[in-house]
Order: structure tokens, then sequence, then C-alpha cells
């Protein structure tokens, strides 16, 4: 009886682990939004944070400075896209936050100008190197019609690098929610990047903190755009 109790324990403990580790997976991009069995997926690079003054940091001047810089270094995890093993990628993002006081604040990272998407994106994913502080990131986004969005990409309650990854839900109409596309005006679909946020754990929002990005990636469906004949007319005008 004791043996087959100890079996049954056992195995409990393994489906809590298998069920833990499923709830950590990267989300599949060939189930977002998947209404038809013709997709184009695409893993596409958005910025390598190679370039030095591309992405600006701000934070409201109550609660701390912040500043921004390039250095080198590199996830030695990440693996570069099929076709890009010789582009040049030594840098990464480097930000710097000194708290005046603790508080309910935020501090951002914004590209200098919105990054665009082309086709459908999937999901959205970026390298960060953190510090073990419980902050929440977001990443900014901007839809069809202009609209801003913020999508939850995780917490930054770990040490040493990870590959954050958010979904983009589809919209349910093309009219509400994050639109990337619709038949009503023009055939060029497409999504935005505007930057993150990170949300400060109030309790944790003092001293220093510093972060890292690199390898800013999005998984994107250009069906529509690799399949459009050849001699059609753009409506983008």
């Amino acid at each position: 009886m004791k043996k087959f109790l100890l079996s049954v324990l056992v195995a409990a403990a393994a489906c809590a682990v298998f069920a833990q580790n499923s709830l950590v997976e990267e989300p599949n991009p060939e189930t977002v939004g998947n209404d038809s069995a013709m997709q184009a997926l695409r893993e596409v690079s958005l910025d390598k944070f190679e370039r030095d003054g591309s992405w600006f940091v701000h934070m409201s001047p109550d609660y701390g400075v912040i500043a921004a810089r390039n250095f080198e270094g590199s996830p030695a995890m990440k693996e570069p896209l099929k076709g890009e093993e010789e582009a040049e990628d030594t840098q990464v993002l480097g930000v710097k936050v000194e708290f005046f006081r603790r508080g309910v604040n935020s501090f951002y990272i914004n590209a200098q100008r919105p990054i665009a998407i082309e086709g459908v994106t999937k999901t959205v994913s970026v390298w960060v190197c953190g510090r073990n502080q419980g902050h929440d990131m977001f990443l900014l986004v901007e839809d069809y019609f202009g609209r801003n969005y913020e999508l939850y990409m995780g917490n930054l309650g770990f040490s040493g690098w990870k590959k954050l990854t958010c979904v983009v839900p589809p919209s349910p109409d093309s009219e509400h929610g994050i639109v990337q596309r619709s038949a009503y005006y023009g055939n060029k679909p497409g999504l935005r990047v505007i930057g993150f946020r990170v949300d400060c754990n109030p309790m944790l929002a003092r001293g220093t903190y510093y972060m890292y990005l690199d390898d800013l990636r999005c998984v994107t469906d250009l069906y529509d755009l690799e399949n459009q004949d050849v001699d059609d007319m753009s409506d983008a005008w």
C-alpha cells in the first residue's frame, strides 16, 4: 500500500513539473489567430540594438534619472536568423535607472522612430538581461489605425539573459482590438513597435537598477504579400 501511495505521489509530482514547464513555453505563432491553412510565417529581425542613439529613455524626474547607451555583449543562447549569420551583432542596449525614492512609477525605452512590421504580426520577442528585480515589462505598439496598445511581456524577476515573448492578439472583426489589416482601408497590413514600458515594483524601486536589451524580433505572416500578383496595383496612396 505504501509503495502504491508513493508511486501515486511521484506521478503527481511529475505531472505538476510538466504543467509548470508547459506554462513557461514560448507561444506558438502558428496557432495565433489562425483562421486559415494559408500562412507564410517568417521570423524577422526588427532591431539588433547595434546603433547607439537609435533608442531613447525617459521617466518622471520626480522619481529618478535614467540613461541608456550601447555596450558590447550578446546572450550566449541566442541563435542568428537564417541568412544573417555574418551580420554585425555585437552590441546591446544598456539602461540605468537611479531612483530618488520609492513609489508607483514607470520608465520608458522608445525607438527614435516607430518600427514598422510588414504582414500580420503573431509574436514579438526580445532578449532581456535582468537583475532579479520584480518589475513588469510591456511592449508598446501602434495598430493599423494608429491606436496605441500595450502587451505584457513578463516580469523581470530573474538574473542574466532571458528571452521574453508576447502574443499579438488578433482582431475579431478588423475593427476592434489590435487591427493589423482591413479590407476597407488599403492593402498594406502592418503593426508598429513604439518601444517598451517598465512598471516598477514600489517596494523595489530604490538604489540603482540596470537592465540590458538585445535582438528584437517578430514572427509575422507574409502570405498575402508574398502571394500578391506581380502586376497587381497598390492601394497605399
